[in-house]
């Protein structure tokens, strides 16, 4: 009902304002200035042109100022230097341009306001002019291609052979990460129609493919400091995309199609909490594509480790088929031996649980 009352007085408020318009209009046609083609308020218009400009530039810089840090988080990756350096390139060129162009826009309301008598010159073109303005932004553009592109492909190239690789897939509304296993290194395969949640496969891993027999799922992203790291990206319904600004790490989650984003850490959890001076500060991949009602809940929490740490981490983490022995029966019999070998199953308890 507030509602309500709100609207119907915002139309009343309309309609007064359109009113008064009108009486203005026809006041001006009884006292005969209505031809009138300058009024009193062309120079206090062009003059508040220039002080809304002097006002609204002074609201910016002051705003880049004070809360720079608040936009600015520190950079932990080796390839976030180029990304902000890029970046940063980028934002001098268009910033420069774009306070030069204002400025002579609202310089130029006020220098050619309305006078009587003044005829505005006709300058139909400027061949060298034009040229001017097309060759420039296309070098200084073409500049800024080619530097960003140099930061793409490294992110994108082959990683080393020893990287620690790891699997990143969205779904909605939550973010799911598997290893490959200690003992082969190697990520089992993966079929889409072999996705289910009820029965505990929500990677739609393979278990005919020896590789997947000593993967392991945790619910948190480990990753090593100072090691390259490569994330082997998917999604397995709509568009997702992986974001974690510490690293300057962004890169789209597409079904069908896989994506990857190589890295190498700098800071770790711990010495992110010791330079910001937050004991509880955390890095977390978010999702930056808007995936439906849950898109606001996609967060997984990363943990950078020391490369000790990291590796006591990954040897204590069980397989997930040993989290999950009923799919020992989806294993080939040829294979189940190795299958319960490499995942790290007690053959005891195994069959005791039978």
């Amino acid at each position: 009902m507030f509602e309500v009352i709100i609207a119907i007085g915002a139309i009343l408020l309309l309609v007064i304002l359109f009113m008064l318009f009108r009486i203005g209009t026809l006041v001006n046609v009884v006292k005969g200035t209505d031809k009138k083609i300058v009024g009193t308020s062309n120079k206090v218009n062009a003059v508040l042109m220039l002080l809304f400009m002097v006002g609204s530039f002074g609201l910016f810089f002051w705003y880049s100022w004070v809360y720079f840090d608040d936009y600015t988080v520190p950079l932990a990756s080796e390839h976030g230097a180029a990304i902000d350096s890029t970046f940063w390139i980028t934002m001098a060129a268009t910033g420069f341009i774009f306070i030069l162009t204002n400025v002579l826009l609202f310089y130029f309301s006020y220098r050619y306001q309305h006078k009587e008598g003044r005829v505005a010159t006709f300058y139909p073109d400027n061949t060298k002019l034009e040229i001017l303005w097309t060759v420039v932004p296309a070098i200084v553009l073409a500049a800024l291609v080619f530097t960003g592109l140099r930061a793409w492909n490294d992110i994108t190239s082959p990683a080393s052979a020893d990287a620690e690789v790891v699997e990143v897939m969205g779904y909605q509304f939550a973010w799911a990460v598997r290893y490959p296993g200690v003992k082969d290194n190697q990520l089992g395969n993966y079929d889409y129609r072999l996705i289910n949640d009820r029965e505990g496969n929500p990677f739609g891993i393979d278990v005919t493919d020896e590789n997947s027999y000593d993967d392991f799922a945790p619910l948190e992203l480990h990753i090593p400091k100072g090691k390259e790291v490569l994330l082997s990206i998917r999604a397995r319904d709509v568009l997702h995309s992986v974001f974690i600004p510490h690293f300057r790490l962004k890169m789209d989650a597409v079904p069908g199609m896989p994506t990857h984003f190589k890295f190498t850490a700098t800071k770790s959890t711990q010495d992110m909490r010791a330079e910001l001076g937050d004991p509880e500060f955390d890095y977390f991949i978010t999702c930056t594509e808007i995936c439906g009602r849950g898109h606001f809940s996609m967060k997984l929490k990363v943990i950078v480790d020391e490369p000790e740490d990291y590796e006591a981490w990954k040897a204590e983490q069980p397989t997930w088929l040993k989290l999950n022995p009923d799919f020992l029966e989806k294993v080939p019999a040829d294979k189940r031996e190795l299958a319960i070998i490499k995942a790290g199953i007690d053959k005891e308890e195994l069959e005791a649980s039978l």
